[in-house]
């Protein structure tokens, strides 16, 4: 039916149908549609006009439809979705950026029909008001229940709308709800429960009520002030559309409530402040509240300064005054940290040391007051939650605001921010993004990999964030799993020596460099063996393998998996966080427990055996993968030793069971004690009580020059040059060079996950230098076809950069929509680039592909892992800027079923050992098997002295001869004892690894 006709049988329908329009009041301006989900507006996003889903994980965004409907209230049609959303998750209609915003000022509000299924549940409507587009626009939210069923038309005055602190560009746009400059709505389904919805004829409908063009606001909802100091109220009178006021504003004021006395610790005010007719939009009048010095130490004490608007719309939130704390020994800078520790502790309440034990994601802050309510110790960024616009000064006034809150609880305890920040500042648009951590175990250069950490972690602080989840400790032992590349590489001896990486993080490992402005805290993870999880054993939605179960004797969970651990440990890692895995330890007759519940290894082996001094956090919600009911899963997290519970959207229901748990005695109060003494202390360390707000200062070095050529240099180490038949590498800048493949000219592809999203995206994702560029920026004769279709004679040599795009987790698991094979389009480029010239296949990915039946067609072949921004790092090997000089952090296999695969196998036979990396521009010394004995001989003195330079040294000279000789023979006799010497390096047994290298040169 068309609007027209609707409207024309209004009065027929109006006694027949229940959800018939009622008549509009003859002054009211028509309603005006937005929304008929007719075909209209079509399913597509910025910067067209359409309709989009979006959410929290991969399958939050709802999958919507326009579906007939012979009961539909507008025309034929309706909006209907079904959604199953664990974080959060719904739609929006974006009007098109390329054209000029709607002006919706001359309506009362918005209206809609809402298919109601009588559940109960809380639908969120929200508004996008000025700035660019639709995107970068401020959120004002308003909700109603669905307490009812059938349709019902909804009715949302403007007037109810209140502006999002959580998620806003800097300091909003004027946090007026201007209503002429509209971008368009949202709607937010609700979490937790499987659903569907129906939604019919959005619209705008009365007129405008005059409370809505005049808002009266605070310049900030709390104010902090020194004992004795006055504080200064800053109250504003702003206007729609930035025009002056049509009739007076009055603001009375007065101080009352709150924990402060009145008389004693503050002066009382009251009065009224006068914005006339004509007064500017912006104009500001401020309310002094004098405070009072006494000679008592004392905690914080708020002032609520109550403001009665008549003429405008007040502010959502009264502004408090807090009289700092003062004179208590925890204060004091001068005092030993164990001391004001100790001392903070014995003052706190059980909720106050509760809401120390909780971390909530920045999304879940819709109502900031929460941070102080809840005391709450910590808030995070999860992969992709990011302020709008994502920029450096952006992270730092939201994270300054969410700190600002915790300075009206009693203690002013601050927040302790957290992001993971993997490789490089990931969540960050514009920062440096670095090699994922598999290819800066292919460097084999713990110095680098320390420098890649400082540059990641100056670039981290200088943004407000003083902690960071990373590094990754895992040893990966099946490339099958999604997180491999997250690894440092299969042998914990390679893993171990790359955590020098805790350093450029943390500075040194007393935790002394923790305050600068340069540093952040570090995290180990994920505690412990989450690299082993069997293929198969995950019972995590469609995963494979992530998050299944680890199998393993004792000996085998020492040596192998809980050998980086105390490296971390030694080197003063402040936090660990423990693995969703599973782990099965054979014979200890305990079966498969997760990780989080297992307090014989985050109590007994962490904390006591290895005596870490830190804090463990949770995983994102590892608390619902527990068994049991919900008290339970607390239980037995926070007995196994989790300290701080990372409950991203449900800290209130975390909190209140913790407390319970307590007071009914279930849990101690000790363990209590020790978890929050431990997370203070990392506060304390980081300077937090003394300097709690962002110290920008290092902000200009963000993507900087010099921070980008670090993450240069450990592209263009990562690099693994696995064949070069005829010295085909280097290129020379005089050959033509014909270049193809999907990952040639990808920055999303090349970055991999973990990349401004969790899962990342494939294309022009992030500011950097793709591979194509870096080689057109050296000087390179290039030509690029990514699918190779351009005709192919007159070349020299061909370079097909081919591989994966981007995953996360066990989204990425080999078996959940993936596998190790190269795609159709690859091998086609692959197989047409190669059949008409020399050609060097890069393999961009965060795993081995296999290539074993086109390896005999490829003249060089370079496994190039995941580089980062720096695609000019690639370039730099592949013409010579610098040499080949990466090795194999893990296995090369020949087929999936070869898998699992690792150096130390009885059985081992790959396309490639561990290890394994040719060299250019690299003298390779001439030798025999009697020049490996006096290798061996010297070896063997360099350890006798401690000398590991030389030791070092020696063993690669014997490497390189065996690579010299084998010259692609590489058979299970050769490559086990290969693989094993670099092992026996990594371990400084200099002389042994020069013996295996021996053998394998005999057995070429």
């Amino acid at each position: 039916m068309r609007r027209t006709a609707l409207l024309a049988s209004a009065a027929l329908l109006a006694g027949l149908l229940p959800w018939a329009a009622t008549a509009r009041a003859a002054d009211e301006p028509a309603p005006t549609a937005v929304d008929r989900f007719e075909g209209e507006v079509p399913f597509a996003s910025q910067p067209a006009e359409g309709i989009f889903t979006w959410g929290g994980d991969a399958d939050d965004p709802p999958a919507l439809r326009l579906a007939d409907r012979a009961d539909a209230p507008e025309g034929g049609k309706v909006l209907t979705g079904a959604y199953d959303i664990s974080g959060y998750g719904g739609f929006t209609h974006d009007y098109a950026a390329t054209a000029p915003a709607h002006d919706w000022s001359a309506h009362r509000g918005v209206r809609f029909w809402w298919d109601g299924r009588g559940n109960g549940r809380r639908i969120t409507f929200e508004l996008k008001d000025g700035g660019a587009h639709g995107e970068a626009s401020e959120l004002w939210t308003a909700s109603f229940t669905d307490d009812f069923t059938g349709w019902k038309r909804i009715e949302l005055p403007f007037a109810d709308f209140a502006y999002r602190t959580d998620y806003q560009p800097v300091g909003g746009i004027d946090h007026v709800l201007g209503l002429t400059a509209m971008w368009g709505y949202s709607v937010t389904l609700p979490s937790g429960a499987k659903g569907d919805f129906a939604l019919d004829g959005v619209e705008l409908y009365g007129r405008a009520d005059q409370s809505v063009r005049a808002s009266v606001t605070a310049d900030a909802p709390v104010h902090p002030v020194p004992e004795g100091r006055t504080a200064r109220v800053k109250v504003a009178v702003a206007t729609t559309g930035g025009q002056p006021l049509t009739d007076p504003v009055t603001v009375a004021y007065t101080t009352a409530g709150g924990t402060a006395t009145a008389g004693e610790d503050y002066t009382p005010v009251s009065g009224t402040l006068t914005f006339p007719a004509g007064t500017a939009s912006g104009a500001a009048r401020t309310v002094e509240v004098p405070t009072r010095r006494d000679r008592a130490a004392e905690p914080a004490e708020t002032v609520p300064v109550k403001l009665t608007v008549t003429g405008a719309k007040a502010p959502e939130e009264t502004p408090q005054v807090v009289v700092d704390a003062h004179g208590l020994p925890y204060l004091d800078a001068r005092l030993p940290v164990r001391e004001r520790v100790a001392d903070l502790v014995g003052r706190m309440s059980l909720a106050e040391k509760a809401g120390q034990m909780t971390q909530a994601e920045r999304g879940a802050m819709t109502r900031p007051g929460d941070i102080t309510a809840y005391a709450l110790g910590s808030l995070l960024s999860g992969g992709g939650s990011t302020p709008t616009p994502n920029t450096p000064a952006a992270w730092a006034e939201m994270i300054d605001a969410f700190q600002l809150r915790t300075r009206a609880t009693r203690f002013q305890v601050p927040l302790v921010y957290g992001v993971d920040a993997v490789h490089g500042h990931n969540n960050l648009a514009g920062a440096t993004i670095m090699p994922h951590n598999i290819g800066i175990g292919a460097t084999r250069d713990p110095q680098l990999a320390r420098r890649t950490g400082e540059v990641t972690a100056a670039e981290v602080r200088a943004t407000g964030v003083p902690w960071d989840f990373a590094p990754c400790l895992c040893v990966t032992r099946d490339e099958r799993w999604g997180r491999s590349y997250e690894s440092f590489g299969e042998d914990p001896a390679l893993v171990e020596s790359m955590e020098t990486v805790v350093q450029g993080l943390q500075g040194r490992a007393d935790g002394r460099d923790l305050k600068r402005g340069d540093k952040v805290l570090a995290t180990a993870k994920h505690f412990v063996a989450d690299g082993g999880t069997a293929y198969g054993s995950s019972t995590t939605g469609t995963y494979t393998t992530d998050q299944g179960v680890t199998t393993v004797t004792r000996e085998q969970l020492d040596d192998i998996h809980l050998a980086p651990y105390r490296t971390a440990v030694e080197r003063g890692v402040g936090t660990v966080m423990p693995s969703y895995s599973s782990l099965d330890i054979t014979g200890d007759g305990r079966g498969a427990v997760k990780m989080h519940a297992r307090g014989d290894m985050i109590d007994g082996v962490l904390k006591h055996r290895m005596g870490f001094d830190g804090f463990v956090v949770s995983d994102w919600n590892a608390l619902d993968q527990l068994p049991g009911d919900y008290a339970a899963r607390v239980r037995a997290s926070v007995g196994a030793g989790v300290d701080m519970m990372m409950v991203p959207y449900g800290y209130k229901d975390f909190t209140t069971a913790l407390i319970e748990e307590v007071r009914a005695g279930r849990i101690g109060e000790k363990r209590i004690d020790d978890a929050v003494s431990r997370i203070l202390t990392q506060k304390f360390r980081l300077g937090l009580f003394e300097h709690p707000y962002a110290d920008t200062a290092g902000a200009a070095a963000i993507g900087s020059r010099q921070h980008r050529e670090v993450a240069r240099r450990a592209a263009a180490e990562s690099q693994v040059l696995l064949k070069n038949a005829g010295g085909l590498l280097p290129l020379k800048k005089t050959q033509k060079v014909y270049v193809a493949g999907s990952n040639a000219d990808d920055i999303g592809n090349q970055t991999g996950g973990w990349t401004l999203t969790w899962q990342g995206a494939s294309g022009n994702t992030v500011p950097g230098t793709t591979v194509l560029e870096g080689l057109r920026e050296a000087g390179g004769n290039v030509t690029y076809s990514r699918d190779a279709s351009a005709p192919t004679g007159g070349y020299d040599v061909g370079v097909v950069v081919v591989g994966e795009t981007p995953y996360a987790e066990g989204v990425g698991d080999v078996g959940n929509g993936h596998d190790l094979e190269l795609s159709a389009a690859d091998r086609a480029a692959v197989d047409r680039v190669c059949a008409a010239m020399k050609c060097a296949v890069l393999i961009v990915s965060g795993r081995p592909q296999l290539v074993g039946d086109r390896l005999d067609g490829i003249d060089a072949l370079v496994a190039s892992w995941l580089p980062g921004t720096e695609g000019g790092g690639v370039a730099d090997v592949l013409y010579g800027r610098r040499p080949f000089t990466g090795q194999l952090p893990v296995t090369w296999p020949k087929s999936e079923a070869q898998l699992p695969v690792n150096v130390g196998d009885a059985s081992y036979d790959p396309q490639f050992p561990y290890g394994w990396g040719l060299t250019t521009l690299t003298r390779v010394p001439k030798g025999s098997a009697a020049t490996l004995r006096d290798l061996a001989v010297r070896a063997a003195a360099a350890e006798r002295h401690g000398d590991d330079r030389a030791g070092r040294a020696l063993v690669t000279e014997a490497r390189l001869l065996v690579q010299l000789k084998a010259d692609g023979r590489l058979t299970e006799a050769v490559a086990k004892p290969f693989a094993a010497a670099d092992h026996l390096l990594l371990t400084g047994r200099y002389a042994q690894a020069v013996q295996k290298l021996t053998e394998a040169y005999r057995a070429v």
